[in-house]
């Protein structure tokens, strides 16, 4: 991966990463090695954080893997223990875990006089609780843990992942739409609550990127576009769906003192224009 540029302020720093065995947190895990950083990757699946530290240390940069829960207070403590020990505190946090789940998803967009299977009555208490559990909770207990070594520490700062569902929610996944605008008002909340002990707190506000998570969603078993697809790219101005790549300039810009130093509560959607757009 080439890098859009250097940020020389991440040389040394201790940056921790969640759900770092992820597509997107594991991809924005090389560029910041490259920048200097020392990585933590944290992820439940231990195996997959094992695998992008194997990739970053192949090439010399400096990472290493924690296994974390992130709603296990005692599980991310140990992790932080480990980092600490390991690197030193943190300087980023970084809390990339989330997602959605089948569970908490409608089958159709509109609800019919009929009913039907997989309707908004039909979903899963348990699957609802999870999705909000797995992007809320999965980024206040990390905050709670971490930030504690980041108060009075120069140059700290948090970055959540928020979604462009926070600005408009989509269709089918109610759940995820909610939790995503909890963390764009979480974000902005921490901003606040850290602004006079060093701490700067943003999230980046991803659009439309196609990973494991919805290539159900997008594409049909034989590669072609779904009716879903279809309208996405034509409400994205861009007209097409985004490249992970295409996120690096902006965390390392947010996660920048010296480019961001006065940037705080800033959610920055990165999406192609689909917040924007109308559709008129």
């Amino acid at each position: 991966m080439n890098l859009p540029f250097v940020v020389e302020d991440l040389k040394d720093k201790v940056v921790v990463i969640t759900g770092a065995g992820g597509v997107l947190c594991g991809g924005l895990a090389e560029p910041i090695a490259k920048c200097g950083a020392k990585v933590a990757l944290l992820d439940l699946n231990l195996a997959a954080a094992q695998k992008v530290a194997d990739g970053l240390t192949a090439q010399g940069l400096v990472a290493k893997a924690f296994e974390c829960n992130v709603l296990d207070k005692q599980s991310i403590t140990n992790a932080r223990n480990a980092v600490t020990e390991a690197f030193g505190t943190v300087d980023v946090l970084i809390n990339g875990a989330g997602g959605n789940n089948p569970r908490a998803t409608t089958a159709n967009e509109y609800a019919t006089l009929e009913g039907n299977e997989g309707d908004f009555f039909s979903l899963d208490q348990k699957g609802v609780e999870f999705v909000f559990g797995l992007n809320f909770t999965g980024t206040f207990l990390p905050t709670q843990v971490f930030a504690k070594d980041m108060i009075g520490k120069k140059d700290c700062c948090i970055l959540n992942i928020s979604s462009m569902n926070a600005y408009t929610p989509l269709t089918k996944i109610p759940a995820y739409s909610g939790a995503k605008a909890a963390i764009s008002n979480f974000t902005q909340w921490l901003a606040v609550h850290f602004a006079n002990v060093g701490i700067r707190v943003n999230a980046i506000a991803p659009g439309f990127f196609v990973s494991a998570q919805n290539q159900a969603l997008l594409f049909n078993p034989d590669g072609s576009p779904t009716a879903r697809t279809e309208k996405i790219l034509k409400a994205t101005p861009m007209g097409r769906f985004g490249k992970f790549d295409e996120l690096t300039g902006a965390t390392l810009m947010l996660i920048s003192s010296k480019a961001a130093g006065f940037i705080t509560g800033v959610v920055l959607p990165i999406d192609g224009g689909f917040s924007s757009y109308s559709g008129v």
